[in-house]
């Protein structure tokens, strides 16, 4: 939302080396995605396919006007998550459960951008079936994979990613570091563990005969590399060549390439001291990310305790086997694919796959409970946070349970306890998924599953009948008489001690909550919103008791809906600025744009027609990034009697000009324009508009405006298209206050001293 350059390169991990070479390689692959709009980078593991691909998409990242996505699918065992793992990428959320693939095709008609599928090769059929559903079903959406095999697609162009070219020794001279992909990673690799190392007269045989013995593979050039720390460049060599003389019977010619990386590797395996030997098997069952708890759990056993892991941990790092990065000022770690398949391998030789899985499977089980009971109270921020880097491993626990005999009703119990997880983020299709498969697989339904189930069908009626309310054709105001008589059901009552000082934050209290919020939206969809005010007030103050802010949203947003229906507009917009402040509202998009809603058809009802359209437009950018808004249902000819009502009162064109302004608001500018924090120019000629800094590109497009040119000559100007032209103008109008360009050009040149 908002467009900026930043967002345009979502799920890229941050370069923790230098990207080496491959200039040529990456001008073809540029080339092939401008001729065609599905391409796959093939190679042998270690070759550097995944690299490459996130450094042409960093590259042209402005070609794509919605962006370039990373989807990550090494994490993946079961074919039926590729398309949920890029509706997460892409941050679609799927509250209804309908097939994730129909959400995909339904938000990315008429977006253009560029999908970097990675690691492909272990879910081929699911891959190549998304692709062709895609590209056949859009016209802007382009296509990027990374896979050891082909995808087999008519239309797909390959691209072999060649290992990084070594000089034969009548190529040396004393340029040949700048001139030689390979003997420039080895020295900036080797650089980075032995501080002033480079290649020059005195080595550069040496380091060329070893890229060259390694084919040219960058995985294995750096774990060789790292090892200069200890050995001599000749010393390396030299066991090296001892090395393949074992593995090839003396013949260089008979080393396949996945040989030479497997050679590598093993190098670096028998390097290793027994204990971390054993530690990179066992942590080779995580499949994504994870933090040193998470290891000393799997890893504790076999009389290590928690230093001895520590010291395994960081000896791996050390030897380049272990990847450590920091998320979130958390240090976390990582195997890359080839070395965590190298790690099964050997967890397998040692008969232990099983038992380190259900390890594995115990610590994310354990973390899922403990989530589950602190969700309802202040640390929600952390633990949405928590399971959103935890995911691929969550999955790869369930996925254990349900392949597992005797294990189903533990994923059954698992998936039930990550219900919130479920629910409040958007992705209830994946947790129906698990829930279905563990029934399949002969797990018995207990009350976690009606838990489960509850909260999910609860969430549905919430939001389809608060949508149902804003969309009807006016407000509910008066009982339908089926109802006048019919006795309101008793909600639960609150626990004893739910509002004291402790602040239990209990499974049960959030459901007693949840269970107040649902009654009272069936109310005020029934005209009986008055009776829906006292249950809501309750549902806040148990929240805001716990520090809660999920329930909290949905209590002061179905408060305002109450209001509205009874005609209080201006309380119902107190009630959705109420929400706007919450951090939550501010951080979850679909909470974001249900309180927008609420707020625009609050003002479009009180008369505040212009703020009304712009909300309007801002709800529906937020809508679109997030895959639409699945139970909103409009009312005659495509809009709600307050969006009509808007219109009429400010006419059509003022309205259509106002709702663009807000659809190019940013989120944040959204959230400011809702609470009233931009300061709009009491006279036409104010030049003391909100002081909000514009960016570098804004202040480009001010300009232009001040010269008067028109949005095609400014697209012109700065070569971009003439509808990102007119975003920026938009954007500029909302964050300045002003309505009309010839006050941004007044303003402007007022502060250029240009008048």
């Amino acid at each position: 939302m908002g467009g900026s350059h930043e967002r345009r390169t979502c799920g890229f991990p941050a370069e923790l080396t230098s990207f080496v070479g491959r200039r040529d390689e990456s001008a073809d692959v540029r080339r092939l995605l401008s001729e065609g709009r599905l391409v796959t980078l093939t190679g042998p593991g270690g070759v550097g396919k995944t690299r490459l691909a996130s450094h042409v998409a960093k590259q042209i990242a402005r070609t794509f006007t919605h962006g370039v996505w990373l989807v990550q699918l090494a994490a993946l065992s079961d074919e039926a998550f590729v398309p949920h793992a890029v509706a997460d990428a892409l941050g679609v959320r799927n509250e209804t459960g309908r097939p994730a693939l129909d959400v995909l095709v339904e938000h990315l008609r008429g977006r253009v951008l560029l999908l970097v599928l990675d690691n492909c090769e272990h879910v081929l059929r699911s891959c190549a079936l998304l692709a062709e559903t895609l590209l056949a079903a859009t016209e802007g959406v382009r296509v990027l994979a990374t896979s050891r095999h082909r995808l087999g697609l008519a239309g797909e162009q390959l691209y072999v990613v060649p290992p990084l070219p070594a000089p034969g020794p009548e190529e040396l001279d004393a340029s040949a570091v700048e001139h030689f992909p390979a003997l420039r990673l080895f020295a900036d690799r080797a650089a980075a563990v032995v501080p002033g190392f480079t290649v020059g007269e005195g080595n550069q045989h040496a380091v060329a005969r070893l890229c060259r013995r390694l084919d040219g593979l960058p995985l294995a050039i750096e774990l060789a590399a790292v090892r200069v720390r200890a050995l001599g460049v000749d010393q390396l060599v030299a066991r090296l060549d001892d090395r393949y003389h074992l593995l090839t019977g003396g013949s260089p010619a008979s080393a396949p390439r996945h040989r030479t990386l497997r050679s590598a590797v093993d190098w670096s395996h028998e390097l290793c001291t027994p204990q971390e030997q054993l530690v990179w098997a066992w942590l080779s069952v995580f499949v994504g990310a994870f933090d040193l708890a998470a290891a000393e759990a799997v890893c504790g056993g076999e009389g290590l305790g928690a230093t001895d892991v520590l010291d395994a941990v960081a000896g791996l790092v050390d030897k380049s086997v272990l990847v450590r990065e920091e998320r979130g000022g958390q240090v976390r770690y990582r195997l890359l694919v080839s070395l965590r398949d190298y790690g099964l391998e050997k967890l397998a030789e040692i008969g232990e796959v099983t038992a380190t899985r259900r390890r594995h499977r115990d610590y994310f089980a354990r973390l899922a409970t403990a989530y589950e009971a602190g969700w309802f109270g202040p640390d929600q921020v952390f633990v949405t946070e928590r399971l959103r880097l935890d995911q691929d491993d969550f999955r790869a626990a369930l996925d254990f349970c349900l392949t597992t005999p005797g294990e189903a009703q533990a994923g059954l119990r698992l998936a039930a306890s990550l219900w919130f997880h479920w629910v409040a983020g958007g992705s209830w299709g994946e947790g129906r998924h698990w829930l279905d498969r563990a029934l399949r697989s002969g797990a018995r339904p207990d009350a976690a599953l009606t838990r489960a189930m509850w909260a999910g069908a609860l969430m549905s009626l919430v939001h389809t009948r608060s949508a149902a309310v804003l969309t009807g054709v006016d407000p509910p105001h008066h009982v339908p008489a089926a109802d006048a008589e019919l006795p309101v059901p008793a909600p639960p009552p609150i626990p004893t001690g739910a509002y004291g000082t402790d602040r239990a934050a209990t499974t049960d209290v959030g459901f007693v909550v949840l269970t107040r919020i649902e009654l009272a939206c069936t109310l005020v969809s029934r005209g009986r919103a008055g009776e829906a005010i006292g249950l809501c007030a309750e549902a806040v103050a148990v929240c805001e008791a716990h520090g809660e802010q999920w329930a909290r949203t949905w209590a002061l947003r179905t408060l305002g809906l109450a209001h509205w229906s009874l005609g209080a507009y201006d309380r119902a917009a107190e009630q959705a600025r109420a929400c706007l402040r919450l951090p939550y509202t501010a951080r979850q998009r679909a909470s974001l744009a249900r309180t927008l809603d609420l707020l625009a058809a609050a003002e479009a009802l009180a008369g505040r027609a212009e703020q009304a359209a712009v909300l309007r437009g801002a709800v529906d950018r937020v809508w679109q990034d997030i895959g639409g808004d699945p139970t909103r249902a409009r009312g005659a000819g495509g809009t709600s009697a307050a969006e009509r009502h808007a219109r009429r009162a400010l006419g059509g064109p003022a309205y259509d000009r106002a709702y663009r302004r807000g659809a190019a608001l940013s989120r944040n500018d959204a959230i400011a324009y809702a609470l009233g924090r931009p300061r709009r120019p009491t006279t036409g000629t104010s030049t003391s508009p909100d002081t909000r800094p514009l960016t570098r590109r804004e202040a480009e497009v001010a300009a232009l405006v001040a010269r008067g040119l028109t949005n095609r000559q400014i697209a012109e100007e700065l070569v971009i298209a003439q509808r990102t032209a007119e975003g920026h103008v938009e954007r500029i109008l909302v964050k300045l206050g002003f309505s009309k360009r010839s006050q941004l050009a007044t303003w402007f040149t007022a502060r250029s001293g240009g008048g």
